[in-house]
């Protein structure tokens, strides 16, 4: 039976790849769970209980191999696999998200780009062009993607989403302010700038009252 590992594992992953890819281009051969836990602000025993879940990567007293273990977090992330995206929704938001340049260099590749606005469908942007939303299910089904990314306003989202669960797409990156349902093995992270800024700001209070 697999082993059920949590999801906050899952999100921490990522970080440590990213810190493990930058150490590699800066030359690094060996790193130890104390260090990555100062960069990351994780401690060193949830690093090393973190990656037990997918095998032994280092040698108490000596660490970890920097190029070893960046390779295996990439196999296990499935950054080594390239991944087709369609992102539903060209606003400004929409655009800004389809026209990001660090995307490709991770795996991902927006591959098709979709809206309802008559001023923006069969335009072209940065050599794709946008289509009509009404033929995202056909379209999907002539040519899956792995990933949908969904920037359109509240008011249609779920409409979006169900279209793309069922022309089986089975993750998807939901930008709205509205919380999406999708059914069981479908992956869905819900992304919404607005309420990190109000979790902020309710800090920021505090430090302002302190004062």
């Amino acid at each position: 039976m697999p082993i059920d590992i949590p999801d906050v594992v899952i999100d921490r992953l990522p970080l440590y790849y990213r810190l493990l890819a930058r150490l590699e281009l800066e030359g690094r051969a060996v790193v130890s769970s104390q260090e990555l836990g100062a960069e990351l602000g994780v401690t060193p025993a949830q690093i090393r209980k973190d990656l037990s879940y997918f095998g032994r990567f280092g040698k108490q007293g000596r660490g970890y191999s920097v190029a070893r273990l960046t390779e295996e977090l990439r196999s296990i992330l499935g950054l080594d696999t390239r991944w087709q995206v369609a992102v539903i929704g060209i606003g400004r938001l929409g655009r800004a998200i389809a026209s990001y340049p660090g995307f490709e260099g991770q795996g991902f590749d927006i591959v098709a780009m979709y809206d309802a606005n008559p001023k923006l469908v069969n335009t072209d942007i940065d050599g794709r062009i946008v289509r009509n939303v009404n033929q995202l299910d056909a379209d999907l089904r002539k040519q899956p993607v792995d990933i949908g990314i969904v920037a359109v306003p509240a008011e249609v989202a779920q409409d979006v989403v169900d279209t793309l669960v069922h022309a089986g797409v089975h993750a998807i990156l939901n930008y709205t302010p509205l919380r999406v349902q999708v059914p069981d093995g479908v992956e869905l992270r819900h992304i919404n700038p607005v309420l990190f800024l109000q979790s902020m700001t309710y800090h920021l209070k505090r430090v302002r009252a302190d004062r």
